[in-house]
């Protein structure tokens, strides 16, 4: 599976300088660790589900980005990373789901497009039908312990709406934690280095990073349709110093060992039996 180590390949990789001319790795206002992270999870996903690439070689799934979900009993709505969806009548197609990770900037290694170059191709749509996968990706890098109410929010939000709108959806949730000793934080940072030097904060770890691990388990998850909860719920732990320097994949603890519900091989491998079982009649 490539999700993980995809996403340190591309954290690794500053992006766009802000006003004040620093490419930061990870920056908290942007989207674009979530995206990529989303992508990857759908690639691991399409890659693992038999039936997710028969469906998609028959044309009968599509791919959403952004994707607005609306709760039917509610009216609340939120934007979702990424959706794998039916196809909506008089939706138009504006890409591919390969052609996703050039637009992203995703560094993919030769192993990498040849596994998306074996698997069946799927559009990409401005609108999509009926939600089949729905995958919402958090970080939390820096401030952890002050981080976790915002972070449990979000999530929590994220299934219920998902649910809200259709009771079939399989809720996905991929959580991005740091276990790095210190980090640059653009916001802490907002207005660039001050006498050539940039302010650093320091975590207190592997603590910061298993208290994160401690709130995630308390975020509500499903076995059955009728219940309430993500579906599935993956944690990828990396280093991350956000100085434009190496970042690793963490694979010892308190990254979530093989066979640990969150553990994200785990996590791929239960939500495409899901997949398999729920959506074998579409």
């Amino acid at each position: 599976m490539i999700g993980p180590s995809l996403l340190v390949r591309f954290l690794a990789q500053p992006g766009k300088p802000d006003r004040y001319g620093v490419a930061w790795q990870y920056h908290s206002r942007s989207d674009r660790h979530s995206k990529v992270g989303s992508w990857g999870v759908a690639l691991d996903l399409l890659a693992t589900s038999s039936l997710l690439r028969r469906h998609a070689a028959e044309g009968k799934v599509v791919v959403g980005v952004n994707q607005r979900m609306v709760d039917f009993a509610t009216g609340r709505h939120k934007d979702l990373d990424l959706v794998i969806a039916r196809p909506a009548d008089g939706g138009r197609l504006v890409g591919t789901f390969a052609g996703l990770a050039d637009a992203y900037g995703a560094p993919l290694e030769e192993a990498d497009r040849a596994l998306l170059g074996s698997l069946p191709p799927v559009p990409v749509a401005s609108v999509v039908g009926a939600v089949l996968v729905a995958l919402e990706a958090k970080a939390c890098m820096t401030a952890h312990v002050k981080s976790l109410p915002r972070l449990y929010d979000e999530l929590n939000s994220s299934h219920l709406c998902v649910h809200g709108a259709s009771r079939q959806a399989l809720a996905i949730g991929y959580v991005q934690v740091n276990a790095a000793p210190e980090f640059i934080s653009p916001v802490v940072n907002n207005r660039g280095p001050r006498d050539g030097h940039f302010e650093v904060t320091r975590h207190k770890q592997p603590a910061d990073a298993l208290r994160v691990l401690a709130k995630v388990a308390e975020i509500p998850r499903r076995s059955a349709s009728s219940a309430v909860g993500f579906d599935g719920i993956g944690v990828t732990v990396l280093s991350l110093r956000n100085d434009g320097g190496p970042v690793e994949l963490v694979t010892d603890r308190p990254a979530p060992a093989p066979g640990d519900s969150f553990n994200y091989e785990s996590m791929i491998v239960r939500m495409a039996n899901e997949y398999d079982t729920t959506f074998a009649y579409v």
